[in-house]
């Protein structure tokens, strides 16, 4: 496997709103913030060996977080809804 695809390919997203979205056959990644929805399919493709249908893409906005008396902001990200074909799924586990 190509380390250009793991590149793309941060992390899955696991959340109880993500974990719902796999009844309906899509996953959430985090990927690589210059990343486009073509890298992103094809990296999937790659490492899970499954058929993409479609990909959606969104950026997430640092929030504002507080410690003790010292306020900061959390990281920015790209993430991606990815929706497969009929039939297929990935194992996350």
């Amino acid at each position: 496997m190509d380390t250009k695809y793991l590149e793309i390919i941060k992390a899955p997203v696991i959340t109880e709103k993500s974990g719902s979205l796999g009844e309906k056959n899509q996953y959430v990644f985090k990927v690589s913030s210059k990343a486009n929805k073509i890298e992103i399919k094809q990296a999937i493709e790659k490492i899970f060996k499954v058929h993409v249908k479609q990909i959606r893409t969104l950026n997430v906005k640092p929030k504002k977080r507080r410690v003790g008396r010292y306020t900061g902001l959390t990281n920015r990200y790209k993430k991606a809804i990815v929706t497969l074909r009929d039939g297929e799924q990935i194992d996350l586990g």
